[in-house]
C-alpha cells in the first residue's frame, strides 16, 4: 500500500488534486496523512536496504518537497517531538519553497513568515544542528529576496533578535546561531537563483550591511572570556563576508585577530581560512598600506613554522604556507613597487622559500611545497614586466634568490632512497611524478630569467660530481641534476650554449645501476638541444640499455627520438642497433607499447640506408616473426595464439608506420647546421618488396580469423599504415589488395575493411591505371553495405564522390538505393553517423549538373531530403549537429536553388511543421533568410541556430544564450 502511494502522490492531498493549488505558507493546518506518510518515506530512504525502494523514496519526497501542501506540512515536521532527519526534512521543504518559488508568497505574509522562521531558529539554537543550519539558510534565502526594500537593514535586525533575552535558549546558543545566520548569508548569496539585476542590488544590500557584521565579529574574537567554539564560529563568518569583496582596511582589526588565534590549535584551522580567504580577493590589492601591515605579521609566524617542522606538525605548516603564500602570489606586484619596504618583502620571499624547501619527499613526508610553485612564476612574471631600469634593479636583488630556488628544487625533485621508495603505494609514487613534472616546467620558466648563466651553473656542479672520485655521491644526486638539465633542453638554442657537447661528454662517466637514473640519461639525451650535438657521445654506448640488468623505458623512448631526428648520422651504428633491438624484441623484454616504440624507431633508421641495406636488415629483422606467424596460421585458432598473431601483425604495421625512403629530412632552421641526407632511392619501395611476399601468408591467416574483428583490424592497419606513410609508391599491391578487401566485406563486413576500402579511394580513385580496381571495390561494398544497412553506414562515399565523381556514373551502382541510405542515416541517433551522412550530401549535391544519376535521384527524391533536414532543425536530433545540416541545406540553396524555393514552402505548409511551437510568419522569415543566403555559408549556419531555438521553445532563455 505505501509504495502504491509512493506512486500516486495527489491520493494525499485531502483536496483530491495533484497539489496544484495555492496556499499560504503559513497555515499550520496539520495533514496527518501526508506527515504519515512523509515519515515513512523518510525512514525507508535512510534505512531500507533494497536501493530501488530508496529511489522511489526519494523520488516521491522530492515532489513532495516542490508541492504547494509543504507549505502545510513542513512546519508540523519542525515539531520537538520528531526525529531530526525528519525536521531536517520539513527545514529543507522551507529553503526549497522561498528559494525556488518565491512568487507563491504573497506580500502581505512576507512579516509573518519571518517571525516564524526567526521563532523555529530560535528553539533549535539549542537542538540539533543541521537543522538549524537548514533553517538559518532558509531565512538567509527570505532576506535575500526581502532585500533591499522589502527588508531594509536586514542584518542589523538579526543581531537585535538574537541579542534580546528570553527564550529557551542560552546566551552562548543563542550567539552560535546568530554567527550559523550570518555565515550562511553570504554564503547563500552566492548560490542564489536571483536574476542578475536583483544580484547587483542585493549584493550592494549586503555590502552596507558589513557595518552590523564587522564590531560583533571583533566584540567576539577579542573577548578574553569567549569560548573557543563562539570564536571558531565567528572566523568562519569573516570568511563568508571577505568572499563579498568587503574593504580589507575595514578588516585589519579582524585578521590581527585572527592571526592572534593561530596560536590555539582549535582555532587554527579556521583562523587559516579567514585570513587566505581575506587576502585573496581581488578587491583586496587597492589597500597597499594594509598589506604592507600584514607583512609583520606573517613573518612572525616563522618561529611557529619551524617548530612545526621539527616536529612534524605537517598541518601547522601546511596553512601558514598557505598564509604566506597567498600574501606573495596575491600581491607580489604591489609589494614589489613600495621600494622603501623592499627588505620585508624579500624576507618574506626567503619565507617561501623555506616552505619551498621543507625538509622530507613529496608526499609521503610533506605536502606543503607543492603550493609554493606559482608564487615563483608569478614574482618572476611581475619583475620582467617593470621596465628595463626598474627591472635590473630588481634581478640584481632576486636573481641570487632564483639560483638558490633552482638548488632547492634540484633537492626536492630527488628520489628517496630505494629502500624507502620500494614502501610507497602506486598512489604515492603517482603523485611525487607529477610533482617533478611540476618541478620541471618552474625550472624551465626559470631559464627564462637565469639564462645561459644556469646552464654552466648545472654544468660545473655535474662536472665536479663526476669527477671527484674522492667523494662518493648518490645516484639521486646525479639524477637530480640531469633531471634539471633535461628540463630547460627543450628550450635551449644549442648555437647559444656550449654547455650541452660538455654535459654529453660527461654522461659516459655516470655509472648507472639504477632505472630511474637510466631513464633520465634517456631523456636527456632524446632531448631535441641533446639530439642536435650526439656525435660527442659514442653510440656504443647506448644499446645497452634496451636489455636487463636495466631495461630503461626511457631508452626505448630516445632511440626513437634518434632514430627520428638523426637517421642520416647513424648507418655506421644501424647493424648493431638493429641487432641488440631484436635479441630484446625476441625475449620480449619490454611491455606491448614499448616493442611497437622500437619498431618505429627502426623504421626511422632503417629509412636512411640504401635500399638493399635495407631489404638485409629487414630479412633479418622479420623473419623470425614471419616463421611464427606461419607457424600460427597453421594451428586452430583459440585465445592463446590470437595474441600472439596480432603482436606480430603489430610490429609489422609499427615498423611500416615509419620505414620511408622517400621523405626527406628537412632543416630546422637557418642557422641550424646542414643535415647529412642519402640521394633519392631506386627501385622497388621495400616495404611492398616485403608486403607481396607475406601477402598469401595474411591470406591464410585471415581465412581462419575472419570472424575476429581485432585480427581482421590488426591486418587492415598494416595495408592502412603502409598506404599512409608510402602514398602512391603502395601503386604495386593496389590491385592484389582491392581483390582482397572486396573478398573479406562480401564475406562479412568488418569497420576496419571499410576505413582501409575509404583509404584506397582517396589515394588511388583518381589515378586511371587503378581505377578499374577501386571502381570494383567501391561497386561492391556499396552493394553489400546496401543490403545489410541496419547493420553498417556508408561513410566510404563522400571521399569517393571528392576524389571520382565518375565511380556514380557505374551501371552496378543504385545511386537512388544510395541516396534513401543517407536519408534515413539522418535520422540515426549516433552523432558520428549523422555527421558523415551530411558530409556525403555536401559532396553528392554539387555535381547534381555534371553526374546524370546523381541530378535524376535530387529532382526525384530531393524533397525527402529537405524534410529529414528540417525534422532534425526541428528538434529531432542533437543541436552540437546543427552546424552539418546548416551545411547540406546550404548546399541544397547552391545548388538546387529552383527546387528548394518549390520544397521548403510546400514543407513548410503543413501545420506543426517542423515542430508546432513555430508560427507561420516564423516559418516565413526562415524559408527567406535562407533563400536570400546562397554565399555567406557562415550566415545560414546562424540562421539555423536561431530557428531550432525558435523550434525547441528555448530562444530568449539562459540556457540559449551559451549555444
Amino acid at each position: 500500500m505505501f509504495v502504491y502511494l509512493l506512486t500516486n502522490w495527489s491520493l494525499l492531498c485531502p483536496l483530491g488534486c495533484a497539489c496544484t493549488h495555492r496556499s499560504g505558507p503559513i497555515s499550520l493546518r496539520f495533514v496527518s496523512p501526508v506527515c504519515l506518510f512523509l515519515s515513512q518515506a523518510l525512514h525507508q530512504l535512510y534505512y531500507d536496504p533494497n536501493i530501488e525502494n530508496k529511489n522511489l523514496a526519494q523520488k516521491w519526497l522530492m515532489q513532495a518537497q516542490i508541492s504547494a501542501q509543504a507549505w502545510q506540512f513542513c512546519w508540523a515536521l519542525l515539531r520537538p517531538d520528531k526525529v531530526p532527519e525528519i525536521q531536517y526534512f520539513g527545514a529543507s521543504a522551507l529553503h526549497t519553497k522561498i528559494s525556488r518559488y518565491w512568487g507563491d508568497i504573497p506580500a502581505e505574509q512576507y512579516g509573518t513568515l519571518k517571525t516564524q522562521l526567526f521563532s523555529q531558529i530560535a528553539l533549535f539554537a539549542s537542538g540539533s544542528k543541521i537543522v538549524l543550519t537548514r533553517l538559518c539558510v532558509a531565512l538567509a534565502s527570505l532576506a535575500l529576496n526581502m532585500m533591499p526594500e522589502a527588508w531594509p537593514g536586514a542584518v542589523g535586525e538579526m543581531v537585535r533578535a538574537f541579542q534580546e533575552e528570553g527564550g529557551a535558549a542560552d546566551g552562548r546558543a543563542r550567539c552560535l546561531a546568530l554567527l550559523e545566520l550570518l555565515t550562511v548569508l553570504p554564503e547563500e548569496f552566492q548560490t542564489s537563483r536571483l536574476p542578475q539585476y536583483r544580484k547587483g542590488q542585493v549584493r550592494g544590500a549586503l555590502g552596507r550591511e558589513w557595518a552590523a557584521v564587522c564590531p560583533l565579529l571583533q566584540q567576539l574574537l577579542r573577548q578574553p572570556e569567549s569560548p573557543a567554539p563562539v570564536k571558531a564560529r565567528a572566523l568562519k563568518c569573516l570568511s563568508s563576508w571577505v568572499l563579498l569583496d568587503v574593504p580589507l582596511s575595514e578588516s585589519e582589526g579582524l585578521l590581527e585577530a585572527g592571526f592572534a588565534a593561530l596560536a590555539d590549535p582549535e582555532l587554527f584551522d579556521t583562523a587559516v581560512e579567514a585570513i587566505v580567504n581575506a587576502i585573496s580577493q581581488p578587491d583586496s590589492q587597492r589597500y597597499v598600506s594594509t598589506l604592507l601591515k600584514l607583512v609583520p605579521q606573517v613573518l612572525q609566524l616563522q618561529e611557529q613554522l619551524r617548530e612545526a617542522v621539527q616536529n612534524g606538525d605537517m598541518e601547522t605548516s601546511h596553512g601558514i604556507c598557505r598564509i604566506a603564500v597567498s600574501l606573495g602570489e596575491n600581491h607580489s606586484r604591489s609589494l614589489l613597487e613600495q621600494v622603501e619596504h623592499w627588505q620585508s618583502f624579500l624576507a618574506l620571499v626567503n619565507m617561501i622559500m623555506f616552505c619551498t624547501g621543507i625538509p622530507g619527499h613529496y608526499p609521503v613526508n610533506e605536502t606543503t611545497s607543492s603550493l609554493t610553485l606559482t608564487f615563483w612564476y608569478t614574482l618572476q612574471d611581475d619583475i620582467m614586466s617593470f621596465e628595463a631600469e626598474k627591472q635590473t634593479v630588481y634581478l640584481q636583488v632576486y636573481r641570487p634568490v632564483y639560483f638558490q630556488l633552482v638548488d632547492v628544487l634540484l633537492h626536492k625533485a630527488q628520489f628517496p632512497t630505494d629502500e624507502e621508495y620500494a614502501s610507497w603505494t602506486s598512489d604515492e609514487k603517482e603523485q611525487f611524478r607529477i610533482y617533478r613534472v611540476d618541478i620541471s616546467d618552474t625550472l624551465m620558466y626559470v631559464y627564462e630569467m637565469l639564462g645561459a648563466e644556469l646552464l654552466s651553473n648545472l654544468y660545473d656542479k655535474l662536472g665536479r660530481l663526476l669527477t671527484n672520485a674522492e667523494q662518493p655521491t648518490s645516484w639521486q644526486h646525479t639524477e637530480a641534476l640531469l633531471y634539471g638539465f633535461q628540463s630547460i633542453a627543450e628550450t635551449i638554442d644549442v648555437n647559444y650554449s656550449d654547455v650541452i657537447p660538455g654535459l654529453i661528454g660527461l654522461i659516459p662517466r655516470i655509472n648507472i645501476n639504477n632505472v630511474q637514473l637510466a631513464d633520465t640519461v634517456m631523456f636527456t639525451i632524446g632531448s631535441s638541444a641533446c639530439l642536435r650535438v650526439l656525435s660527442f657521445l659514442p653510440l656504443s654506448f647506448f644499446p645497452p640499455f634496451l636489455s636487463p640488468p636495466h631495461p630503461s623505458v626511457g631508452a626505448v623512448s630516445t632511440l626513437k627520438k634518434i632514430c627520428r631526428e638523426c637517421k642520416y648520422d647513424l648507418p655506421p651504428y644501424a647493424t648493431n642497433i638493429v641487432a641488440v633491438s631484436q635479441e630484446v624484441l625476441i625475449k620480449q623484454i619490454h611491455k606491448t607499447s614499448q616493442c611497437m616504440w622500437l619498431m618505429q624507431a627502426l623504421g626511422f633508421l632503417l629509412s636512411a640506408l640504401p635500399v638493399e641495406d635495407i631489404l638485409r636488415n629487414l630479412h633479418s629483422l622479420i623473419t623470425p616473426y614471419i616463421q611464427q606467424l606461419e607457424k600460427l596460421a597453421d594451428e586452430t585458432p583459440n585465445p592463446s595464439n590470437k595474441l600472439a598473431i596480432i603482436h606480430i601483425l603489430g610490429l609489422l604495421s609499427n615498423l611500416f608506420t615509419t620505414l620511408d625512403i622517400t621523405k626527406q629530412e628537412e632543416e630546422s632552421g637557418d642557422s641550424a647546421p646542414p643535415i647529412k641526407s642519402t640521394p633519392p632511392q631506386t627501385g622497388p619501395n621495400p616495404v611492398v618488396v616485403v608486403l607481396q611476399q607475406v601477402f598469401a601468408l595474411i591470406q591464410t591467416v585471415l581465412s581462419k580469423w575472419l570472424n575476429d574483428s581485432q585480427v581482421v583490424e590488426a591486418v587492415c592497419a598494416i595495408f592502412e599504415k603502409s598506404v599512409k606513410t608510402l602514398l602512391h609508391d603502395f601503386a604495386p599491391m593496389v590491385s592484389q589488395l582491392s581483390e582482397m578487401l572486396g573478398q573479406m566485406y562480401s564475406t562479412i563486413p568488418q569497420a576496419s575493411a571499410l576505413d582501409l576500402t575509404r583509404q584506397m579511394m582517396h589515394i588511388f580513385a583518381s589515378e586511371t591505371d587503378h581505377f578499374p580496381p577501386i571502381k570494383a571495390l567501391f561497386e561492391l561494398v556499396t552493394s553489400v553495405t546496401l543490403t545489410i544497412f541496419q547493420q553498417g553506414t556508408h561513410h566510404q562515399r563522400a571521399p569517393a564522390l571528392k576524389r571520382k565523381p565518375d565511380l556514380f556514373l557505374s551501371e552496378n551502382l543504385d545511386v537512388k538505393a544510395v541516396f534513401h541510405c543517407g536519408v534515413l542515416s539522418l535520422k540515426f541517433p549516433e552523432a558520428p553517423t549523422v555527421k558523415s551522412t551530411c558530409l556525403f550530401f555536401t559532396e553528392l549535391l554539387p555535381h547534381c549538373a555534371d553526374v546524370p544519376p546523381v541530378g535524376q535521384v535530387v529532382q526525384d527524391d530531393g524533397k525527402l531530403l529537405l524534410l529529414a533536414v528540417l525534422e532534425a532543425i526541428g528538434g529531432q536530433s542533437s543541436r552540437s549537429l546543427m552546424d552539418q545540416f546548416a551545411e547540406v541545406l546550404f548546399c541544397m540553396n547552391k545548388h538546387c536553388f529552383g527546387l528548394l524555393t518549390v520544397w521548403l514552402k510546400e514543407a513548410l505548409q503543413s501545420p506543426g511543421f517542423p515542430s508546432s511551437r513555430v508560427s507561420n510568419e516564423q516559418k516565413d522569415t526562415f524559408s527567406q533568410q535562407v533563400l536570400r543566403e546562397r554565399v555567406n555559408k557562415r550566415r545560414v549556419k546562424d540562421i539555423v541556430k536561431e530557428f531550432t531555438l525558435v523550434c525547441r521553445g528555448l530562444h530568449g532563455t539562459e540556457y540559449a544564450a551559451e549555444y
